[in-house]
């Protein structure tokens, strides 16, 4: 249904995008890149998400809790690869990759404000949040992860990325 684009096959406006991703191009990029503004979007709002105060650990949680919620097999298959040069155990892992809680209550907390604001379309307290350590701007910060990777699972499930 969707190309997987090469250099060669995508949209002329798509092509610096893609040229700007260092290494291998990752066969998800090759299918967004039908959309300039779909990739494009996503690059800018990952590389947002990246520059945030949450620390790796912390932004990898956000990403998987959002890929197990949406069922991104593709994104599973990444993120633990990420939190896997993180040093993160395979507890976590299978943790998050399961939708079970976690054994850190700080990254607990983090999932399960996680799934409030997506749960709540973002009317929920911070209160619990703030006590686990983090802060109003990365409150904020869990928003924009959560914008970031709720486009990404749904775009790599629309076009098919496996």
């Amino acid at each position: 249904m969707f190309a997987q684009h090469t250099l060669e096959s995508a949209p002329a406006a798509s092509r610096p995008l893609m040229e700007s991703i260092p290494g291998p191009l990752p066969p998800v990029v090759g299918r967004l890149a039908e959309s300039p503004e779909m990739l494009g979007g996503f690059l800018h709002a990952s590389h947002l998400f990246e520059a945030s105060t949450l620390d790796p650990l912390a932004r990898e949680v956000v990403v998987m809790t959002i890929a197990a919620r949406n069922d991104c097999g593709i994104c599973l298959a990444m993120h633990t690869g990420r939190l896997r040069k993180l040093g993160a155990g395979s507890e976590l892992i299978t943790a998050l990759r399961e939708q079970r809680a976690l054994a850190d209550p700080r990254l607990e907390a983090l999932r399960a404000f996680t799934l409030e604001v997506l749960a709540t379309a973002g009317d929920t307290p911070v209160d619990d949040f703030l006590a686990a350590g983090y802060t109003r701007r990365n409150a904020l910060e869990v928003v924009l992860g959560i914008g970031t990777y709720t486009m990404s699972t749904l775009a790599n499930r629309m076009v098919g990325a496996r």
